[in-house]
């Protein structure tokens, strides 16, 4: 295959995740978590290193999209360990301990905790959340990257 169908599957792949989280937000009413906001970023930024590379050519605009690829892989594997309990979240997400805090600071606590709790899991499909797919698909995005960056013109 040619770098170019490399190209458009990896960005492709990218902007086909961003409009399925999209539409699980504004269709499906599954509001985001901010780490669910993080691994969106990655793909839009691959989705722009797709145009660029077939705008301008060569081999450094698909390694940057593998580099965007891995990025959001990586920060879908941390969410779903925070998901699962493995691991703690960032405080501004998560619940964290509360078992030192006195009446007034649970109560701060409670009336400054987000709206959507990164440490819970609103999805599952085959035992996976979609912090979970999402990582798995982005390693894959990852590997068309790459082979867009080995292939020829």
């Amino acid at each position: 295959m040619t770098r170019t169908v490399w190209i458009g599957m990896a960005a492709g792949g990218s902007a086909a995740l961003l409009l399925a989280a999209f539409a699980f937000q504004h269709l499906g009413g599954m509001a985001p978590c901010a780490l669910c906001l993080w691994q969106r970023w990655p793909h839009g930024a691959a989705v722009l290193l797709g145009v660029a590379a077939l705008l301008l050519g060569g081999r450094l605009w698909p390694a940057l999209g593998a580099l965007a690829a891995l990025g959001t892989a990586g920060i879908g594997a941390y969410h779903t360990g925070v998901e699962r309990g493995w691991w703690e979240g960032p405080s501004s997400c998560t619940s964290g301990d509360i078992g030192s805090l006195d009446a007034d600071a649970l109560f701060d606590q409670i009336m400054a905790a987000p709206l959507v709790r990164c440490d819970e899991v609103p999805w599952e499909m085959l035992g996976l959340s979609m912090a979970s797919w999402n990582a798995l698909a982005a390693l894959g995005l990852a590997g068309l990257w790459i082979m867009a960056a080995r292939a020829k013109d």
